[in-house]
């Protein structure tokens, strides 16, 4: 088996992401993004990459709040599936949100079997966020926050996805 690199993505992969993402967008598991959005985001963005440079896989981290981010965009190449990819960067977006003081990663999934087996847990109704912190997020023009929030404006992306969350353990 090959070696299989994780490193931060550069603007120069945002093309590759893209390619990877593509046909999960096509089979309705990913949205859509601009070009543009990825390159404003791509400083949240892990790659994985293959001995020959061919990029096997991308995911991303987006904080949301002091407490609380969402893993996004957590794609793998065809070839890449079932070879531990997918939980490679996983494991590097959890890092990165620990060393961040989050406490909370929320995903929005239809892979409920790979994240459980991550530690993350189906979300009851609605997370408990305080109604000042709610206040401030419906703010938010990102659509990952609405999707967090259950937002019925949000809801036709997230019909058939589950909403996910695990808790980290943070040092004060």
């Amino acid at each position: 088996m090959e070696k299989i690199s994780i490193r931060p993505a550069r603007t120069t992969d945002v093309q590759g992401i893209k390619a990877l993402v593509a046909p999960l967008v096509q089979e309705n598991i990913l949205i859509t993004k601009d070009t543009v959005t990825y390159y404003e985001n791509i400083q949240e963005f892990v790659v994985a990459q293959d001995e020959s440079g061919d990029l096997v896989g991308c995911g991303a981290l987006h904080v949301m709040w002091e407490d609380l981010a969402e893993v996004r965009t957590l794609a793998t190449s065809a070839k890449a599936r079932g070879r531990g990819v997918g939980r490679r960067m996983l494991e590097v977006l959890i890092q990165r949100a620990e060393g961040l003081g989050v406490s909370r990663v929320f995903c929005l999934t239809f892979e409920v079997e790979f994240f459980s087996a991550h530690g993350f847990e189906v979300m009851e109704n609605q997370e408990s966020i305080g109604p000042d912190v709610f206040a401030e997020l419906l703010r938010s023009h990102d659509e990952g926050v609405a999707e967090f929030l259950d937002l019925a404006r949000v809801k036709p992306n997230t019909l058939g996805n589950t909403r996910m969350i695990r808790q980290l353990h943070v040092a004060g």
